[in-house]
């Protein structure tokens, strides 16, 4: 999101830069928080829940697969403590060293399938979680074309967006309209009630 914000003010910020002053007393600018609007929009908030649960649900799947590992770590050590006891017969004692190898493979055949498993799912939801996100991303900003069409601005400059030292590129802006808000507004018009309540509680 960040590379993404900081792309899209830099586009606005070298336009308005290459205006010349008595051109730019002219135009009506505005200035949006594009992070702000990212956080509190109601779709932003759905979307992470939606993936968080996911996670949720196959991190449950790999611990059970870790507590059926777990319990083969027991077998283990309840064979080998019968191969360990010397009043064991030969022909037994090997009998069991076979089967505490069997049940060796067994485990680390189950463990290598769990680390396979976590790390394919996992790398698969953050891939779509990314998407998703890039597209709520790409809403907002089609809304925030939308509104300054609607409201003649010339030019949007993201406020949020940071260099790389983390510095404001925005530090000043002479009669500049804030149209964060009123983006909210429109942004969360169609928020399922029980939302839009939780917005207005934590407010």
């Amino acid at each position: 999101m960040k590379k993404y914000l900081k792309f899209s003010f830099m586009i606005c910020a070298m336009a308005a830069l290459g205006i010349g002053s008595a051109a730019a007393e002219k135009l009506k600018i505005a200035t949006v928080d594009m992070q702000n609007l990212f956080k509190e929009y109601h779709r932003t908030t759905e979307e992470q829940q939606k993936f968080s649960e996911e996670f949720a649900r196959i991190q449950k799947e790999n611990n059970e697969r870790l507590a059926g590992i777990r319990t083969i770590e027991e077998q283990l050590q309840a064979i080998k403590k019968k191969i360990e006891d010397p009043a064991l017969g030969a022909n037994v004692k090997q009998k069991k060293s076979r089967e505490f190898q069997l049940k060796l493979d067994e485990a680390k055949a189950m463990d290598r399938e769990r680390r396979e498993f976590l790390s394919r799912r996992t790398r698969a939801l953050e891939l779509k979680k990314q998407a998703s996100m890039q597209g709520i991303l790409e809403e907002i900003r089609k809304r925030i074309v939308d509104h300054s069409k609607k409201e003649d601005f010339d030019f949007v400059l993201d406020k949020s967006g940071l260099s790389a030292n983390q510095v404001p590129f925005l530090l000043y802006t002479k009669d500049a309209t804030d149209i964060t808000a009123a983006l909210l507004v429109e942004l969360n018009a169609d928020a399922p009630k029980a939302a839009a309540e939780t917005k207005k509680d934590e407010e």
